[in-house]
């Protein structure tokens, strides 16, 4: 199959799906655009902020993104381009489409909280108490893997073969760069709010923007350690979860979406123009490398196809910020479609390298192997290959940075609202809850115990997100489905997904669990692996109880509807 059908075929199905399946699933929900949004009933100008429809999906599309979408499909790529494909548009329209918008839906219509809140309501406070462990423990993981990931693309010296340092001019430039769209996201976010501006001169702006940060990116590249990257990440990242979100989370995201539609439409156009061919096989076998198809497929391709930490950001953040209703399915189903076309793109790229020859010119990570093959590809349409290389491995950083803003912020709101219940009276806390619930404590112990798990390595710890990632998605899919029941709306889509999911998930973590154990035994561990040990046990067990406790409600008879 050529680079050219497989884009052809993407982008019918996920065209068609939203314009079929998302506007079916809007009739059965009943969505209500006179209805007066979260955003605005709760507006405190840090976290309820109403946000054009534009600059919510950009945050949201930013947030979900990450680097999942590109590496998972090519570390999937060795069972084959069909079962990968078919994953990727099946995955993606009705389980992780789904997902996301089902989890912003529940949000808005419970005041904009999160996940957590919704099980609380519809499940019971232990399940809530349990989940937002589970989510506390799990945004603890992702921000140490994204900011090692951030910190080695910003890292601006490698070893040569001799031992010596040598400068890394790309990683410079792209630093660079996002350092600089940091300084102008601060400027776009006073604009937004105060400016008054008509739409498109915002936009204007806002490309205006990038394109300058990128220019003075390339001429101007920091050369800085990726030890020192670790702490400046880390410092960013404590700023960005607690200033207002119009100040720095919805500017950053806004600039940084152009920055990935105009990566993924560059990407199209080239498909088209080089029209690569597929050297991968349809199908290489059930049992690769020592890898099973099942349930190793569905764990890999997570942030392409359906991811748990999707459910975080539409009910944590991108919920506060909806001014209507009819905004919900663009910014969440549209978003996560969008993401599905990125994933494509990501297998037409690997598939277009020959057995090693992606090694070969030096291509080893995936994100390089994703920059390369697009590189390539626009070489057809006359672009030089270093610049292009160059800019592609700036989206995928943009990528990964974007995300650790919300999975911050997500994971310092699961820690403030553990110790919450929905009659807490804030005003007269005792001492204890004022200090936990405080949003400095909540983002310094997170990001402190992020920071430590971040030393060890991103090679330790992302063995073990992608299990934990998929078990997140089976958990929300399960409050949507009570919560959908619970409130008389039609909930039957959301089934086969969360079955689907459990079997996938609990079937990974138990082989993880079992490997670890099994060395831990014989040969002992690392330190890495040691705490992936200790992590996979923790987020099984908070899962198992969770799950069981939201099923038991879901198979109990409705005694009536809950008005949300």
């Amino acid at each position: 199959m050529s680079g050219i059908l497989m884009m052809v075929i993407a982008i019918v199905v996920l065209g068609g799906a939203y314009l079929l399946y998302g506007r079916y699933l809007e009739k059965k929900w009943g969505i209500d655009p006179n209805a007066k949004t979260p955003a605005y009933e709760m507006e405190d100008g840090v976290d309820y902020v109403p946000a054009d429809t534009n600059v919510v999906f950009g945050h949201q599309f930013a947030s979900i993104a990450g680097a999942g979408p590109i590496n998972g499909p090519i570390q999937a790529a060795l069972f084959g381009w069909l079962p990968v494909m078919l994953w990727i548009l099946i995955g993606g329209v009705f389980f992780g489409a789904v997902q996301d918008f089902a989890s912003m839906y529940a949000s808005v219509k419970n005041k904009g909280r999160t996940i957590g809140y919704i099980i609380e309501e519809y499940i019971g406070k232990l399940g809530k108490k349990l989940f937002l462990l589970f989510c506390w423990l799990f945004c603890i993981l992702v921000v140490a893997a994204f900011a090692d990931v951030v910190a080695g693309t910003f890292n601006g010296f490698t070893a040569n073969e001799a031992g010596e340092l040598m400068k890394v001019t790309a990683n410079g430039a792209v630093a660079t760069t996002s350092m600089l769209f940091i300084i102008e996201a601060v400027a776009l976010g006073m604009l937004l709010k105060y400016g008054k501006l008509p739409k498109w001169l915002n936009t204007v702006i806002a490309v205006a923007m990038l394109v300058v940060a990128v220019a003075v990116g390339l001429k101007f590249p920091i050369f800085l350690s990726r030890g020192v990257w670790h702490i400046i990440i880390f410092l960013y990242i404590m700023v960005a979860c607690v200033v207002p979100v119009w100040a720095l989370l919805q500017p950053r995201d806004y600039l940084n979406s152009y920055l990935l539609v105009f990566m993924i439409a560059a990407a199209v156009v080239g498909i088209f123009v080089a029209n690569p061919a597929c050297n991968l096989e349809a199908f290489s076998g059930f049992h690769v490398d020592g890898q099973y198809l099942f349930p190793i497929l569905f764990v890999t391709i997570a942030c392409g196809a359906v991811s748990g930490f999707h459910s975080l950001v539409s009910s944590g953040t991108a919920s506060k910020q909806i001014k209507n209703e009819k905004n919900m399915l663009p910014v969440s189903f549209g978003a996560m479609l969008m993401e599905s076309m990125l994933a494509i793109i990501a297998l037409i790229a690997v598939a277009s390298f020959a057995k090693g020859e992606a090694a070969a010119q030096g291509l080893t990570t995936q994100p390089q192997i994703f920059a390369g093959a697009i590189a390539n590809f626009l070489t057809a349409a006359g672009l030089p290959y270093s610049l292009v290389f160059t800019l592609i491995n700036l989206a995928v950083s943009a990528f990964a940075l974007t995300s650790l803003d919300s999975v911050a912020r997500v994971g310092r709101l699961s820690f403030q609202e553990f110790f919450m219940d929905d009659d807490t009276d804030e005003e007269n806390m005792s001492p204890f809850l004022k200090v936990v619930t405080n949003k400095y404590f909540a983002t310094a112990i997170t990001l402190i115990l992020a920071y430590l798990l971040a030393k060890v390595g991103y090679a330790e710890i992302w063995p073990l997100f992608g299990s934990a990632n998929q078990l997140l998605s089976v958990l929300a899919l399960i409050a949507c489905a009570v919560f959908l029941k619970r409130t008389k709306r039609q909930g039957a889509m959301l089934w086969i997904p969360m079955v689907f999911m459990m079997a996938v998930t609990f079937t990974a973590l138990g082989m993880t669990i079992f490997k670890l154990g099994n060395a831990f035994i014989t040969t002992g561990l690392s330190l890495g692996n040691t705490l992936q040990l200790i992590f996979a046990v923790l987020l099984l067990i908070l899962g198992v109880i969770v799950a069981v406790q939201g099923i038991k409600k879901l198979f109990e008879r409705n005694s009536g509807a809950v008005k949300a």
